[in-house]
């Protein structure tokens, strides 16, 4: 795998994607890093997150767009991108703890009731759901949506290779609305940003996980779940 960091030179981009990829359009995004892989066919090999570059003395946000690119092929090295690379090969060991963040689609499987399909539903306003419209802005209502974005990441923590010592924190839910060319609706999804502690359980699961993501939503910014060690955590 590699891991890069990749920043668009704004002029080299039209009218459209700039104010597409400014306000962060997931659609407009994933169109200009497939230019990386122009050699690739087949399904999308990569997982990315768009995220606003920072100064590196003040910290302060700099209001231009960067992108992390978790690939199986090394991104290739083209006009208008900045592409910083390196070979990702992480070495976990079971019970390592290490801090993650992650932006993630939670949606859960409902039932359509009889003779009907099941759907995907957004996790947290199925839990708005059950408030009357009134209450829907209320601390109580946060707190149970919080809850589920929480409870959506725990119970498929298992099954990628890793366990949550702590609660994890809930940052930024969005929802989404992209128009795809040749598409008359529009494609709508959610986003929420994790960030925590994991303990490694399973290292070849947790290496699955970083290649092929979590949740849906991947060809929209969602999914890649970043590691860092951090000095003095066991």
């Amino acid at each position: 795998m590699y891991l890069a960091k990749v920043t668009v030179d704004l002029n080299t981009l039209s009218r459209t994607q700039l104010f597409d990829v400014m306000e962060g359009g997931a659609y407009t995004a994933h169109q200009l890093l497939w230019t990386l892989f122009p050699e690739h066919q087949g399904e999308r090999p990569f997982l990315f997150r768009q995220e606003m570059e920072e100064d590196e003395v003040s910290g302060s946000m700099k209001g231009l767009p960067r992108f992390y690119v978790c690939s199986r092929h090394q991104p290739a090295a083209v006009d208008g991108f900045d592409v910083q690379c390196k070979p990702f090969t992480p070495e976990l060991r079971q019970g390592d703890r290490l801090a993650f963040r992650l932006r993630a689609n939670p949606t859960v499987a409902l039932s359509g009731g009889r003779g009907q399909r099941s759907h995907r539903a957004d996790v947290l306003m199925a839990a708005r759901k059950p408030f009357p419209p009134g209450e829907r802005a209320s601390s109580a209502c946060s707190e149970v949506m919080n809850k589920a974005a929480k409870a959506w990441l725990n119970t498929r923590a298992e099954r990628h290779g890793f366990a949550l010592p702590v609660s994890p924190e809930v940052g930024a839910y969005r929802q989404h609305e992209l128009q795809k060319a040749g598409r008359r609706e529009a494609i709508r999804f959610s986003s929420v940003d994790y960030e925590g502690l994991l303990d490694v359980t399973d290292p070849e699961r947790l290496l699955e996980t970083l290649a092929h993501g979590m949740g849906r939503a991947k060809a929209f910014g969602c999914g890649l779940l970043l590691l860092r060690r951090v000095p003095g955590l066991v």
